[in-house]
């Protein structure tokens, strides 16, 4: 079985052109070798010699001629979809998404369930039933699946692929004592090669690849305010182990003393996944029972089982309570992105992972609030945007760094 153990930054120059003629194929083509070349500042007879490697493996086909400037009219080529396909699945705020793609992205088949009780166990068997029903699924193609991705929550050891995961006990958080060695499980499952990667990291370069101008080349991707996704030069930052992209600090032995005066909006400290809404809306309705109750006709909820989603439904329906607060929350997550962005100076900011549900006047508040924080001269021309792939984005971002590694190796 093919292995998926290496990094982009690890790779032979070889390998890196095999990434970047086979990523302009997928974006642009069909496409001309000599545009190939004047792209990447090439010479034409080198791309040619690549090109006929990858038409060797049927991984690129020829199709018909370009229309001619004078003299011979150049082939196109395009980048084979059928070459292989890939599974890729992603954990979210409020589901669990597994795809099939092909090698252009398309996706072939979907299942999604809800987001599992935030347990290593109950998660890793629903990653598992997601992965088998993916399978029977896709019969079909079965034979030429390359490679599994999947992004969850958690530091993932870029070692062996095993993942610490934060559980929260009583009022403290801690990550299970266990390191559970997900890709050698999958694998040994399976018998496919396994991708294992951080979600916000997952669904960051989902964006990059198949989500946003392509002349993006800077850009964080904000998982709630948990974690972030990095992109540096066009290459998923990762830091020394793997472990880049946690956006708070914690020492549970100061954790009753870790406050400012702002309380609960500290955006260094750590946070639930909701960014603290339902508990905030929660307060506001044990306070109102008017407000409360129409909150509970509109949402079909009670006290003890709002979540996020009913928190959207409310604040789409123009519900008061909501609206406040996501609007103090979408400051919160406004202050903590403009510390990433006077830090890293990124040319965008997606937020995903599940609040692009949460409306217009989030997405904008969070941008007036990085503007009021940050640096003028950082946020000229910052876009801050949501998520083009949304639910998708984890599962999508999984797989296209297994297809990435596909495309290195030449499967």
């Amino acid at each position: 079985m093919r292995t998926l153990d290496f990094w982009k930054e690890d790779l032979s120059e070889k390998e890196r052109r095999n990434i970047d003629i086979l990523e302009i194929l997928r974006r642009r083509g069909p496409i001309s070798r000599p545009d190939i070349s004047k792209e990447m500042g090439i010479n034409v007879v080198t791309i040619s010699n690549y090109v006929d490697e990858f038409i060797k493996r049927n991984l690129v086909y020829e199709k018909e001629l370009d229309v001619s400037e004078g003299g011979r009219r150049p082939v196109l080529l395009d980048l084979n979809p059928q070459a292989g396909y890939v599974i890729g699945v992603g954990l979210n705020l409020m589901s669990m998404v597994g795809l099939l793609l092909d090698l252009k992205g398309n996706i072939i088949t979907k299942t999604q369930v809800a987001r599992p009780r935030a347990s290593v166990k109950e998660i890793s068997e629903c990653l598992f039933d997601i992965i088998r029903e993916i399978l029977r699924r896709s019969k079909e193609q079965s034979s030429n699946i390359k490679g599994i991705g999947v992004g969850m929550a958690g530091l993932i050891n870029k070692t062996d692929g095993s993942i610490h995961w934060p559980q929260k006990m009583d009022h403290y958080y801690t990550y299970a004592s266990v390191d559970l060695p997900l890709k050698s499980l999958i694998e040994k499952e399976f018998n496919i090669p396994a991708l294992i990667e951080n979600d916000a990291t997952s669904a960051c370069f989902g964006e990059y690849w198949l989500g946003l101008d392509q002349n993006f080349k800077n850009l964080i991707y904000m998982f709630s305010g948990v974690g972030c996704g990095i992109i540096i030069n066009g290459e998923a930052y990762r830091g020394a182990q793997g472990y880049a992209g946690e956006v708070s600090i914690y020492n549970y032995k100061e954790q009753d003393d870790f406050n400012c005066n702002a309380g609960n909006t500290c955006f260094l400290k750590r946070w639930e996944l909701d960014i603290g809404i339902v508990e905030d809306v929660r307060a506001m309705l044990s306070k109102d029972k008017l407000k409360a109750d129409k909150f509970f006709k509109t949402t079909s909820s009670n006290i003890n089982n709002i979540d996020l989603k009913s928190v959207f439904i409310a604040a789409r329906s123009g519900d008061e309570v909501a609206n406040i607060a996501l609007e103090s929350a979408a400051k919160r997550l406004g202050i903590k992105i403009s510390f990433l962005v006077n830090l890293l100076n990124p040319q965008a900011v997606v937020i995903g992972g599940g609040f692009e549900e949460a409306g217009d006047s989030f997405l904008h508040k969070v941008g007036e609030t990085v503007k009021e924080w940050s640096f003028r001269e950082v946020t000229d021309d910052l876009r801050i945007v949501y998520s083009n792939l949304r639910e998708n984005a984890v599962a999508l971002g999984a797989a296209s760094l297994v297809m990435q590694k596909m495309f290195a190796q030449l499967w």
